[in-house]
């Protein structure tokens, strides 16, 4: 019989290497001065800088700011913006940055030293390009656009290249605006068209003829539906942007100040995620529904046998989330008790695939064929290899606990960039496996069928689980007998 896993598990922060993020190697010792002790993993550091492992806020800021002979390391520069959301909103920093560019620069004095601003343009322009690119969604502010316009402003009359840069730099970011709402509102309609199969439809000694199409109707072929379970992980993932890792996060900081947002606008800042942990939910319910739909046996079994095969797919993707989901649909209680059903399927296959997601040690099995994903992905030479879809309830329970065991600030006051650094590489090798582009031919019909396909709430499950194979013991019996009549006297 399948066992239970526990996606619930609490654990440590996940283990890996992303080389974007790098700047010292894992356990190099930092002596200059003995500021810096042993750093765990890559950190982001300054131009020929050591690693920085704390500073005041105050400091991060004036770092981020390029002068014209300095620019910030790429990697501080992500890793900073990703984290001083936690501290002060992206329209606030933008503005501090700015006011420090005007007074650095003496972009306020009349006549502009021309030379000296010819130096420093590109090097804002950078930041501002990177800034936008990798998080387009703080510039939905219109506080955003308007300190970008007027810092660009500032300097334009020393090279009207700079008016060139700033109109392309524009027209992306709408684009770029576009492109995300729509796939938020196309994400949002799926989760709306997604319906659930009326209770009373089971609630019958004798099940009625099937109500449904089921799965092999649609897909008999597993390795066809791994591939556009992986169609739809990536698009989910596509949408998900790296501050909505943080968001969740904010809250007012009794050493600056900075205000919580409100509910609604937190909500909305991390909708792709929630909208992905719909997701997962909604295939575990699916592959439950599926398997306890059917009146035989015989075709019971012939289902889980069909999702044994469709997860090894995923497995051998890269497709973890989907394996997962997968799994934990299998072990749901109203399925995992059909013993009459399973003593009918070939399970090895699938204790295998259990070994391989087993919460033991911290998800040691899972973590481990990760890396070697992410390895793969690292030197493949198509984007076959390259996919990377991570567990991701596992992936933000890291985060989360990485957020809840370190402190953001440290005893004196100044921010623990360590743990933002952590952060950046975890939050940073996601990035960079979010951006594969699926490999596969999309087949509409399976993919609707994936989106829309009646799903059992629990009950609707132990319920037709029940009808299935009847109650073991007492517990289950009275469990049945309230499910009937709960739904009956609904009708």
């Amino acid at each position: 019989m399948p066992q239970t896993v526990c996606p619930g598990t609490m654990f440590t922060t996940s283990s890996g290497f992303s080389p974007h993020l790098a700047c010292a190697e894992p356990g190099e010792e930092e002596e200059e001065g003995g500021a810096h002790q042993e750093v765990p993993g890559p950190a982001a550091c300054l131009a020929d800088g050591p690693p920085i492992t704390s500073a005041s806020l105050e400091t991060l800021i004036q770092n981020l700011v390029p002068t014209a002979d300095y620019y910030p390391e790429k990697a501080y520069v992500f890793t900073f913006l990703l984290s001083a959301r936690l501290f002060i909103p992206p329209s606030e920093l933008l503005s501090r940055v700015c006011e420090l560019c005007i007074k650095q620069q003496q972009l306020d004095q009349s006549p502009l030293d021309t030379v000296k601003v010819r130096k420093f343009g590109p090097k804002i322009l950078q930041l501002l390009t990177e800034w936008t690119e990798t998080f387009p969604s703080d510039f939905r502010d219109e506080k955003m656009v308007g300190h970008l316009k007027d810092i660009i402003h500032r300097i334009a009359p020393c090279d009207e290249a700079y008016w060139k840069t700033l109109n392309q730099m524009l027209q992306k970011l709408s684009q770029r605006l576009a492109l995300m709402s729509q796939g938020e509102e196309s994400i949002v309609k799926v989760s709306l068209n997604a319906s659930s199969i009326s209770d009373k439809l089971v609630a019958f000694k004798t099940k009625p003829p099937p109500i449904q199409k089921d799965i092999l109707s649609i897909c008999n072929d597993p390795y066809t539906l791994a591939q556009q379970l992986t169609h739809v992980e990536l698009e989910h993932l596509s949408h998900i942007g790296p501050e909505e890792f943080v968001q969740a996060f904010v809250q007012k900081d009794p050493l600056d100040g900075t205000q919580q947002p409100s509910f609604s606008e937190q909500k909305k800042k991390t909708s792709n995620l929630e909208a992905y942990v719909r997701w997962f939910n909604r295939l575990c319910y699916l592959v439950a529904t599926e398997i306890c739909m059917p009146a035989k046996k015989k075709q019971r079994a012939t289902i889980i046998e069909f999702f044994i095969d469709v997860a090894r797919e995923c497995f051998n993707i890269g497709n973890f989330n989907s394996l997962m989901a997968i799994i934990s649909g299998m072990n749901m209680t109203p399925v995992s008790r059909l013993k009459k059903t399973w003593s009918k399927t070939k399970t090895a296959k699938f204790f295998i695939l259990e070994h391989q997601m087993d919460p033991t040690g911290n998800f040691y099995n899972y973590r481990t064929a990760l890396r070697g994903a992410a390895h793969r992905s690292r030197t493949a030479n198509s984007n076959r290899e390259r996919i990377v879809i991570p567990f991701f309830s596992l992936l933000i329970k890291d985060i989360y606990f990485l957020n809840e065991g370190c402190a953001n600030r440290l005893p004196n006051g100044h921010v623990n960039f360590e743990k933002f650094v952590e952060l950046a590489r975890q939050v940073g090798e996601f990035m960079t496996w979010k951006q594969v582009e699926c490999p596969f031919e999309e087949d509409r019909a399976i993919l609707h069928y994936l989106h829309t396909a009646p799903i059992f709430s629990e009950d609707g499950l132990y319920l037709a689980s029940y009808e299935s194979e009847s109650p073991e013991n007492q517990v289950e019996k009275d469990r049945w007998k309230a499910l009937r009549s709960n739904v009956l006297a609904k009708t």
